[in-house]
């Protein structure tokens, strides 16, 4: 039964007096009816009765039984716990009058308010005053106490019993009258304490007698609650009455006090593991999403590393291309798992903080700082490799470019040669006249200054074999063989020659006559040749140009070459002018000419068709020029369009990163308006991705077009890159502030109006408006907020304690998430381990101890097995087999020792 004793000890004689006046005002009339009267006068009969048996006795009748007032004084000592007056033994009326009167007297210094009640009415044996008496104790001594969820007396009983039969079907309580009638209330109230009396799914509305005699029965077996009515009584009526419902449903809630705070605790445990397992599956996806995205650099970084060099342009386009695809499709959601895994990081902190847990430290290697040094090794990586990739083509380009020129120069080179030697070792001076050796003579010294005029051509070769060797050209040996080839025929041809010469002398000394005007035709002759096939193989010559510039200046080189034609052509009149004139002599003097000239090889057809062949080349020369002045036209019109969109979007990034740095010190409006207002923000932001994807296809359309300046802009793409990131990282991370502030006044029950008042002072004195309080700021914030930190000894010591809280680290600046947590720690409290101790102490009825059973039974099923599988068996004294230590347990929850 209830300890009434201590439960009116903590009432106190204003609130007793205000609850009584209100309830107090009962319908003494209702008692009229004989229905009610009867089930009020067994009711209160049977609750006086379960009182008194406690002093040995009981009453018959409760309208005689109490008229000379000792069973009456008797019963308020034993409902009360406190000691009365001692009552007067005599038999005379003015007795019985006074011992009422002493009972009547301690009701009223309990805060109770009779009204129209008197003794003599009492000892006259009036029905009607008596049970209004007794229900008066009732309602103070059994009902007033009761408490449910700041409601209390009829209300909080109506209250509790809603909440416990609130699961049942068939089970509505809306009153203590007609909601008891059938008796499904009665059964469920008993069958959700205590399952194992009540075969609930067994019982019917349609047979309310049955289902009272249950209840009544079982109540009076196992319950020590007696039968205070009758199954009849309660159906016979429309109506059962209400004081006698409330008075036998009090009796209740009283035997089932204790599994209340049983209940109590075990949401309390529930809530803290709750807490505790959300938290450490949050740990757990961290360390997998840290780990998963470390592999993926780890894996990245030696593929960007490898500088395996390609031979062909070809196959080092299909490496920037795979480049490409890594920058589109492998690296962004890389980056969406990594701001991700920051914000995820925050919000578990945050979540710890506000439970007082201690802070996560993930395992070695995975913190925030592991992940943030390994992608800037990525990112420097990636810098690298994408530079490399630029250099290799532009190597390749370079390469193929000097790889056609030295086989354009040695084809035209071996042209030249071929012949000579033969030439040279021929004896057909031996039998010339000596006229004929004079004329060999100076053709011989006509193909030395030949000779001479390619030795240039010869060294350009060496000189174009030597870089492609230092380039390191893939097909270098057969390079270096036909240079080698060509370098010995060289030198062959200068010893032959020399070799000749010497022969020629040697017989110059026997011969004298030689044609001037052949010899002259062959010294002119010989240079415009060598200069039309120098001009010949200019105008042949490829070249390759990066900018207008370039272009312009072989355009102005080719206009100046042209500009000398006009005397090439007088020249070659000069000379084929020279061939006539010999002619003429010959005709006037009737001289047969041998035929070719024996000075030079080196006709008036060769020249003119030389001559034609570079009127030829001159049109065609001014065409490839225009076409590469158009590309080039057209690559600086890309990069005027690079340039726009680029100096477009670096503008908006680093307008929208200075409007961030502003919301996130203003920041108006509630939270909840504040976020809102971000994640819009985020979207209109997001909403320019596609002028990020413009610029990209420039810039695409730049790296295909070997464009590798820009005088435009000042921007690059990695610097566009890199500042969009930011930029959506900002926001994501000034999202994720608000929403921790949103957990932190929702954990700790801070007001919107608070938050206001914490960030205006903060604001305040955040004077730089850099996000964070220097130690003086701080200070300075304090004293405005009232804390004695002044700058004295005991002021000084109350500053260090704070700034140890809010800086633990030491870095001399507190953040505004700080300022709210240390704000909210002063003005709110949070669960202990002392708590959760006490909670599973009452789960272990008062035991040091607790056993798997008594978890499985008042814990929910996934919260029981996550107890047993941490909690260490129980090694104190009085231990039973099985037996489980809560208190380390509680104790590790909070850091305070290893679980």
């Amino acid at each position: 039964m209830v300890d009434y004793h201590a439960a009116n000890n903590q009432s106190s004689a204003g609130g007793a007096q205000t609850y009584m006046e209100q309830e107090n005002d009962w319908d003494r009339d209702l008692l009229l009816d004989p229905a009610w009267e009867k089930q009020q006068r067994k009711t209160f009969t049977a609750w006086c009765n379960s009182h008194l048996r406690k002093a040995g006795t009981q009453i018959e009748n409760i309208d005689e039984d109490f008229r000379d007032g000792l069973k009456l004084m008797l019963l308020l000592e034993v409902i009360s716990g406190e000691r009365l007056p001692k009552p007067e033994r005599g038999k005379m009326r003015v007795h019985k009058i006074n011992n009422v009167n002493k009972a009547l007297d301690f009701i009223a210094s309990k805060g109770v308010k009779l009204v129209s009640i008197g003794a003599e009415e009492i000892v006259d044996g009036n029905s009607k005053m008596t049970l209004g008496m007794i229900w008066t104790i009732i309602l103070r001594f059994a009902i007033q106490d009761i408490s449910v969820e700041e409601t209390s007396a009829k209300e909080g009983l109506l209250l509790w019993c809603q909440r416990k039969t609130a699961p049942y079907k068939n089970v509505n309580v809306q009153n203590f009258h007609i909601s008891w009638k059938d008796g499904l209330a009665f059964n469920a109230l008993i069958h959700r304490h205590r399952p194992d009396l009540i075969d609930y799914d067994s019982l019917r509305k349609d047979d309310p007698v049955t289902n009272l005699n249950n209840a009544f029965e079982v109540a009076e077996k196992h319950l020590d609650i007696p039968k205070m009515l009758d199954a009849e009584d309660i159906v016979g009526t429309l109506r059962p009455d209400e004081k006698a419902i409330m008075t036998y449903v009090s009796c209740f809630y009283h035997a089932f006090s204790g599994a209340q705070k049983a209940e109590t605790a075990t949401n309390r445990i529930c809530k803290v593991l709750a807490v505790n397992q959300e938290n450490e599956k949050m740990m757990e996806d961290y360390e997998k999403l840290a780990s998963d995205l470390l592999e993926w650099i780890r894996r990245t970084i030696p593929w960007l590393e490898d500088r395996t060099q390609e031979k062909t342009m070809n196959q080092m386009q299909c490496k920037q291309e795979d480049f490409r695809e890594y920058r589109r499709e492998q690296k962004p959601p890389k980056v969406q798992d990594k701001c991700h895994l920051e914000i995820s990081f925050n919000t578990l902190q945050t979540k710890l903080r506000l439970n007082n847990r201690p802070a996560f430290m993930p395992s070695e290697g995975r913190m925030i700082s592991d992940i943030n040094a390994a992608w800037h090794t990525l990112e420097g990586a990636e810098k690298g490799y994408e530079e490399w990739i630029l250099s290799e083509i532009r190597r390749l380009e370079r390469l193929e470019h000097l790889a056609d020129k030295f086989r354009q120069k040695a084809t035209i080179h071996e042209g030249w040669t071929e012949g000579k030697e033969a030439m040279l070792t021929q004896k057909d001076y031996e039998t010339c006249s000596l006229s004929e050796v004079k004329a060999l003579l100076r053709k011989h010294e006509a193909f030395e200054s030949d000779l001479a005029a390619h030795q240039d051509r010869v060294e350009q070769i060496a000189a174009i074999a030597q870089e492609l060797n230092e380039l390191d050209y893939y097909d270098s040996a057969s390079v270096n063989s036909r240079c080698q080839k060509i370098c010995d025929q060289w030198d062959v041809l200068g010893s032959l020659t020399q070799s000749r010469k010497e022969s020629l002398e040697r017989t110059e000394k026997q011969l004298e006559s030689i044609d001037e005007l052949y010899l002259e035709y062959a010294k002119r002759a010989a240079p415009f040749n060598n200069w039309m096939e120098g001009a010949m193989e200019d105008l042949q010559d490829m070249f390759i140009v990066h900018n207008i510039d370039e272009i312009q200046g072989l355009i102005t080189a080719h206009e100046q070459f042209k500009s000398t034609l006009p005397e090439a052509d007088k020249e070659r009149e000069a000379i084929l002018a020279i061939q006539g004139e010999v002619q003429k002599i010959a005709e006037s003097n009737g001289i047969k000419m041998s035929g070719d000239n024996n000075y030079t090889t080196i006709t008036p057809k060769c020249i003119n068709d030389k001559w034609g062949k570079v009127q030829e080349l001159v049109p065609q020369r001014d065409a490839a020029l225009q076409g590469e002045l158009e590309k080039q036209n057209s690559n600086d019109s890309l990069r005027a369009k690079f340039a726009t969109q680029a100096n477009a979007v670096g503008g908006y990034i680093q307008v929208k990163m200075e409007e961030i740095g502003k919301i996130s010190i203003e920041m108006n409006g509630t939270l909840e308006d504040q976020l809102t207002n971000l994640k819009e923000y985020q979207e209109s932001i997001m909403s320019y991705m596609p002028e990020i994807n413009t610029l990209e296809g420039y810039h695409q359309l730049i790296q295909e077009a070997l464009i590798f300046d820009n005088q435009y802009t000042p921007y690059t793409m990695e610097h566009l890159r890199v500042g969009w990131e930011q930029l959506l990282t900002t926001i994501a991370r000034t999202i994720n502030e608000v929403e921790n502030q949103i957990l932190t006044r929702d954990a700790k029950g801070i007001s919107q109006e608070q938050l206001f008042e914490y960030r205006a002072s903060f604001n305040h004195f955040d004077k730089d408006h850099s996000g964070a309080l220097q130690a003086e700021e701080f200070k300075a914030c304090l004293i405005s907020l009232g804390y004695d930190v002044e700058n004295d000894k005991q002021g000084d010591a109350e500053f260090s304690r704070i700034m140890g809280i809010v800086d633990p680290n030491g870095v001399g600046a507190v953040t505004f998430q700080a300022f709210i947590d240390f704000m909210s720690r002063e003005t709110t409290d949070t669960d202990t381990a002392d708590q959760v101790i006490a909670s599973f102490k009452v789960l272990a009825a008062d035991k040091n101890y607790i056993t798997a059973d008594e978890l499985r039974r008042e814990l929910p099923p996934d919260q029981a097995e996550y107890c047993i599988a941490r909690m260490a068996p129980y090694n104190g004294p009085d231990t039973v087999p099985g037996a489980l230590d809560y208190m380390s347990f509680s104790t590790a929850l909070y850091g305070e020792s290893d679980l």
